[in-house]
């Protein structure tokens, strides 16, 4: 009887250290082993504050390159400078396919300081609001992704918002398309960019 006594917790000792065992290597193999996304910043103009992901666009890649041969020169060219923010922008924002989650937003780099909190609140709630979270990178969504952008027009203008009041504002129209069928996406808008210190910020979107 000791003896089977003996045996029976034998097994039950080893069957509680396999289902351990088991459910280690369940952890391990699929906790570690599948290494959240992380997206690496391959690229600064940092006097600016604009950064390049590696997981950009081949357009928004060249897009950037030629941004800081603008930004180098002793004399910018104000309005070839918002065009090129103009289109990093719409593409930076409205592809949605490089996007790790809702609170991914893009655009950031452009937008005013002081309105950056609103604008990403307004992001996730509505634009952003069904991206889902691809952190483990197996993501299944078919989400847009911006392919071509077309500035139809840059005027100068006086703007007030809030307190302040830039006599050179920039208004720019642009359009846009998509590499899938994205119907139900917006394709053109109206953009009001202003002065903040030596940058060009996008302060309203329509």
């Amino acid at each position: 009887m000791k003896t089977k006594k003996v045996i029976k917790r034998l097994l039950i000792v080893i069957l509680i250290l396999l289902i351990i065992a088991l459910g280690l290597g369940i952890y391990y193999f699929g906790f570690y082993d599948s290494k959240p996304k992380t997206v690496k910043i391959i690229k600064e103009i940092p006097e600016y504050g604009y950064k390049l992901r590696e997981d950009e666009s081949g357009s928004y890649k060249k897009l950037f390159q030629h941004l800081e041969k603008v930004l180098k020169e002793k004399e910018i060219d104000e309005e070839e400078y918002v065009k090129t923010i103009a289109k990093m922008f719409i593409i930076d924002f409205y592809t949605l396919d490089n996007k790790v989650a809702k609170t991914d937003v893009g655009g950031v780099d452009f937008v005013l300081s002081d309105v950056v909190p609103n604008f990403l609140l307004n992001a996730e709630d509505t634009y952003y609001k069904y991206v889902e979270n691809n952190v483990d990178g197996k993501r299944t969504q078919v989400l847009p992704e911006v392919d071509k952008v077309k500035v139809e027009s840059v005027e100068k203008q006086e703007f007030t918002y809030g307190d302040n009041t830039d006599s050179d504002a920039y208004l720019v129209k642009v359009n846009w398309s998509y590499k899938n069928d994205m119907d139900d996406y917006q394709t053109n808008a109206d953009m009001i960019f202003v002065h903040q210190d030596k940058k060009l910020v996008l302060v309203e979107l329509k």
